[in-house]
């Protein structure tokens, strides 16, 4: 039976040194790279239906400041565009989707100083609004039919909804040996397929779900990680999860870590190419595409620097890196070979990766759509 991500998956919670609310920056970046995006879609989608009251969806909003910062930035947008249009101000409901294991304690502690700050921030320019949590996976029916105007998500769709299955024989022997996700090494017609099927698989189901909640005119803008390259081996992603496996497979070599348990973890994420988001959109027929955006951010969230070539500091790089792995990974390494290695296995994670930033600075590919509910 294959395991379903719900299980386990979910972000490191609370505020501590490994939490996912400490260890977020990549993410928070994205969510300000992509806002003139945001800002077209919600501006096309309120300026055509002025209405009184906006239903707004963050699907997988996870814990931690970046929480509320989609929650702000539609606020502003919203409240910008109803002073220009000379508009009474809507009523906004806000619904915090994540999976049940998202710490949403964490997320409803920090909202009442998240109201007050922006009370203090916009006074009576504030849009009045409503926040509450939508726990549920996104591959299926969350809301009701037509009851949603705009859904938002960043990062949360590179996990599928389970580990792909045919990554071992009919006899049981593991296909995708001392690997954890698709590298140089696995078989194309065995793993790289089962990922890619995987993931056609449930983005689809995906576009269906959301086309049948959206209200007429409703839209979407999702990121996610992705690669520029058609070769499912190439890019960030692959290499990043493959010095993890480098890391285990090293545990394994001197008793720390069984090569059973290692030879039967694969990890429930994709990165599709642009060309592959575009072919499951057009093959369901249920959206249209407005505007589809590619970028790149350095492995190290805290490394804004452009050049290609330069790497100040490899070590504190790697323990970055590292850190922020742990944060989005560890419930689910833990669920399966415990938690006791984490300390270790990160620990020696980290060093991999600044040996080989002194090699290649390697960038994350991500990607940015917005869609439009078809009439």
């Amino acid at each position: 039976m294959a395991f379903k991500v719900e299980q386990a998956l979910h972000m490191v919670g609370g505020a501590g040194e490994t939490s996912y609310a400490t260890n977020s920056r990549i993410q928070e970046k994205a969510i300000y790279r992509t806002k003139p995006i945001l800002e077209t879609a919600i501006a096309e989608l309120y300026g055509k239906l002025l209405p009184e009251r906006m239903v707004v969806v963050d699907l997988g909003c996870s814990s931690g400041p970046n929480t509320f910062l989609v929650v702000s930035e539609v606020l502003g947008i919203v409240g910008d565009l109803r002073r220009r249009l000379e508009q009474k101000p809507p009523e906004i409901q806000f619904f915090l989707n994540d999976l049940p294991g998202n710490d949403f304690n964490n997320v409803f502690r920090s909202l009442e100083r998240y109201e007050k700050m922006m009370e203090e921030e916009k006074g009576d320019l504030l849009v009045p609004h409503y926040v509450v949590g939508a726990p549920g996976s996104f591959y299926g029916r969350l809301f009701p039919c037509n009851t949603v105007h705009f859904f938002h998500s960043s990062y949360s769709l590179m996990w599928l909804s389970q580990v792909p299955q045919g990554l071992e024989s009919e006899q049981g022997v593991p296909l995708n040996k001392g690997n954890i996700y698709i590298a140089e090494n696995s078989p194309p017609q065995v793993v790289v397929k089962a990922y890619q099927e995987q993931h056609r698989r449930d983005f689809s189901t995906f576009l269906k779900s959301r086309y049948v909640e959206l209200s007429i005119g409703g839209g979407m803008v999702l990121t996610f990680l992705g690669r520029r390259n058609k070769q499912p081996t190439s890019g960030g992603l692959s290499c990043m999860w493959g010095l993890l496996a480098e890391a285990l497979n090293a545990m394994v070599s001197q008793g720390i870590v069984s090569e059973d348990k290692l030879d039967a973890f694969n990890l429930p994420i994709y990165a599709p190419s642009m060309q592959e988001v575009k072919a499951v959109i057009h093959d369901e027929g249920l959206f249209d595409l407005e505007q589809a955006q590619i970028f790149e951010f350095n492995w190290d969230p805290f490394d804004d620097t452009d050049d290609d070539d330069i790497v100040f500091d490899n070590v504190l790089n790697g323990k970055n890196v590292a850190k922020c792995i742990r944060a989005v990974s560890e419930p689910l390494i833990a669920h399966h070979f415990g938690d006791a290695i984490l300390d270790e296995l990160f620990s020696r994670y980290a060093e991999k990766v600044a040996r080989h930033l002194l090699v290649e600075k390697t960038k994350y590919t991500v990607l940015v759509i917005a869609l439009k509910k078809k009439a």
